[in-house]
């Protein structure tokens, strides 16, 4: 493909971006970009407390860091100075790290770079919460995925407990209405629907309801 084609899927914690990127990354055979886990892997890498460092120490930090996506649909792996990163990023621990590095400029700025030039030579499905408004805003499908706070936190819940993670729900819930406000009131790229983005409520949907819908939407896009 000589244009990379790109779809965008953003929203908050909870509403099953990732599961349904990775399903239609498989469907149209095209690579999956989980960039919060770029951001994760970036706060698990430079470790607790290092969104506090002065910002030339974390500019000398970022630029020894260089992700790469290979492979395609759900087998797309991605990772960090050559090695694939694992769950040890996916605690809500440090998924709070990561949301204290993402009001950082320079580090979104790193980011966005490090995500566009995946992007310039690869069709794939970006995952996050500023795909549609900064990373690819050029991109032809842009979707907003979003559920009611309580939803979402008996989702994380579910996941957390498949990868072995126990948690506790009540606090799953202030931590995912803690991520939710920095994310969304933060000055730098804010979370919020592309305004050519769809919105898709997920709430009362079950997965596959959701993924028929992207499925079809992306069909009439780029037909």
């Amino acid at each position: 493909m000589a244009t990379p084609f790109i779809i965008t899927l953003d929203g908050p914690a909870g509403v099953g971006k990732s599961t349904l990127a990775k399903r239609l990354a498989d469907h149209f055979e095209i690579a999956y970009l989980d960039t919060g886990a770029m951001f994760r892997a970036t706060a698990w890498k430079l470790g607790e407390g290092s969104w506090d460092w002065d910002i030339d120490k974390i500019e000398a930090a970022l630029k020894e860091l260089t992700f790469t996506l290979t492979g395609s649909g759900s087998e797309s792996v991605l990772s960090l100075n050559g090695v694939a990163l694992t769950n040890d990023i996916r605690t809500e621990t440090v998924g709070m790290w990561a949301s204290n590095f993402a009001q950082i400029p320079v580090v979104r700025a790193y980011q966005k770079i490090a995500q566009r030039k995946i992007g310039e030579t690869t069709s794939l499905i970006a995952e996050g919460r500023d795909m549609g408004t900064v990373i690819f805003p050029q991109a032809p499908c842009k979707f907003f995925l979003d559920a009611a706070l309580e939803e979402r936190a008996r989702r994380r819940y579910e996941q957390l407990e498949e990868m072995g993670k126990p948690a506790d729900i009540k606090e799953l819930i202030e931590q995912i209405r803690t991520r939710d406000d920095k994310d969304r009131n933060r000055k730098e790229a804010p979370l919020k629907p592309a305004d050519d983005g769809i919105i898709v409520d997920t709430t009362n949907l079950d997965i596959d309801s959701v993924f028929d819908r992207l499925v079809a939407e992306v069909k009439k896009i780029s037909a």
